[in-house]
This record gives C-alpha cells, structure tokens and sequence, in this order.
C-alpha cells in the first residue's frame, strides 16, 4: 500500500453564515438613522453616491466603490438629496484575522469583483424567497426547491471577493511610480469633466463645447474616455442623461415630457428613441418595472 497522505487545504478566511443580502434602489432623499451590530457588512454603491458614517469618520462613496463596517461599529448613511443612488449590502460573520485588512478600508471594485457581487445577488435571489429590497429582513427564508448549491457558491464567491481585494492590497506597493501618477493625473481629469457633464445635464452639449471648456483637445479627450470608460464622452453624457431620466422616473415627480424637455432632448419621441436604444425598454416599460418592484416591497412579496 502506497503511503500517501492527504493535506487539509488553509483557508486564510471561511464564511459560513450569512445574515443578508440586499440590493436597493433608493430615493435620493433615502436617510439611514444608523445602527450597530455583531457581525460584517460592506456596502457596495453600484450607481449615484452616498453619505456614509461609520465610527468617527464621515465619507463620500460613489459608483465602484466598496465600505466595509467591522462587527460593532455603529454605521449610517443618507443619499445627498440629488443622486438616487443604487447599493449592494452583504452582511455575513466571519472570524478569520484576516479580516482585519478590511477595516475601516474604502475600495475599489474592479471588473472581477463586480462581477462576484453579481453572482452572489443572483445566488441569493436563488436561494431564498426573501425580497432583496426589503431592508427590515431580520432573517433570511430559504426557497422551498432553491437550486443545488446556491447557499455554498453565494459562500464561495463572498471568500473569493475577499481574497481578491486581499491580494490586490498585498501588491499595492508603487512599484511604477510614473505609471501610477499618469493614472491618478487621468482619473482626476475624467472626475473633472464628469462633474462638468452633470452640471450640464440640461444642455445639448456638443464635442467641441465639451473640449472647449474643459481646455482639452478633442484626441486626448477621446482617448482618456474611451480608456477609463470603454466609450467616447458623448457616449458617456447620454448614458449619463439616461441615468438621470431613471433617477427622475424613480422618483415620480416629474412626465416624460418635462423629463425629456429637463435633460435637453430636442422632443419626446428622440427620448424615448434614445432611452430605448440605452436600456433596451421605452420609458413606459421601465416606469411600469419599477412600479411593479414597489409594489411588491410594499406588499412584502417576493
């Protein structure tokens, strides 16, 4: 007989317990008074911004990044009264020391890790019958027939989201300085011309204006976009603007006519035109979706 022997695999963090999972779209006058608890929660902003507290500090979060709150510290967050931002929330128990690394961090969530927070709302949704937009759920109810290893892999990507903002932290070191100053020197224009873009929102703005009071050539601006955003700056103010007539949707107060007409569409026909192009739905359809999710949060429905 052959002597092997069997190795038990380090684990350097295990999550075996799972308090909830949220995904939420809030108004943008949303307010959280606050609390505390015995176990993790990160908040993931996957549109607008948020106001969070947690312990002292007070910050800022917006689209991409990640907060984690380590087990009793008190947390609360509020929208900023214009963006009517949309949130992931994971909270789970998790003893490993490991963890540590975590506190009182602010992340970035890059490609990989949006994708694992995608797949851990779709395994939950799975798995349990819980609505996902049901911020009073004090316990999670399993799905009568949920599919095979749902609860295991929503496990399994929340350990493997973890170990990789673990490894990206290990290898943070400026190994490039020069590189990483040309990235911070393009991430501060982009943010620039983003918050010049919002400030316009209303305007039918064309490139040349975009290039002209932003002082920057037509290339170079084209080139930063496409690479921070996979698209033009056009591309990405009508993205913004359709983000924007969401937003207004959400909140009711306003038809599609005075949205088109609030977000410098020539007439309502090239905005549902452009809005459909966008989402893939006319407004009407995405209206009556999103009256349909509200309806069952009130309703208290799956």
């Amino acid at each position: 007989m052959m002597g092997y022997e069997a190795i038990r695999l380090a684990r350097t963090l295990a999550v075996e317990e799972i308090v909830s999972v949220h995904y939420f779209e809030y108004s943008s006058s949303y307010y959280f008074e606050g609390e505390r608890h015995d176990f993790w929660e990160f908040l993931y902003v996957d549109k607008g911004e948020l106001d969070v507290c947690a312990g002292e500090a007070h910050h800022r979060l917006v689209q991409g990044q990640i907060i984690f709150h380590r087990p009793g510290e008190f947390h609360a967050l509020s929208a900023n009264g214009v963006t009517a931002p949309n949130l992931v929330v994971v909270s789970f128990f998790c003893g490993s020391g490991a963890m540590r690394f975590f506190e009182g961090r602010i992340l970035q969530a890059d490609e990989a890790a949006r994708a694992l927070l995608a797949r851990i709302i779709a395994e939950a949704e799975a798995a349990f019958s819980t609505p996902l937009n049901d911020p009073q759920t004090l316990r999670l109810r399993r799905r009568e027939a949920p599919p095979v290893g749902a609860e295991q892999l929503i496990g399994l990507y929340l350990e493997q989201l973890l170990i990789g903002f673990l490894r990206r932290g290990e290898t943070a070191a400026p190994a490039r300085p020069a590189s990483l100053l040309r990235e911070r020197s393009q991430q501060e224009f982009i943010d620039h011309v983003r918050r010049y873009l919002e400030e316009n929102i209303s305007r039918r703005l064309t490139l040349a204006e975009i290039c002209r009071d932003n002082l920057v050539g037509r290339s170079y601006l084209q080139k930063v976009f496409r690479e921070k955003t996979g698209g033009g700056a056009m591309e990405y103010f009508g993205a913004m603007k359709i983000e924007a007539a969401q937003r207004m949707i959400r909140e009711g107060a306003c038809n599609f006519t005075e949205i088109a007409a609030l977000l410098g569409y020539s007439s309502i026909h090239y905005f549902s035109r452009h809005f459909k192009k966008v989402t893939g739905m006319t407004p009407s359809e995405y209206a009556s979706s999103v009256k349909m999710l509200s309806a069952k949060h009130r309703a208290g429905t799956g």
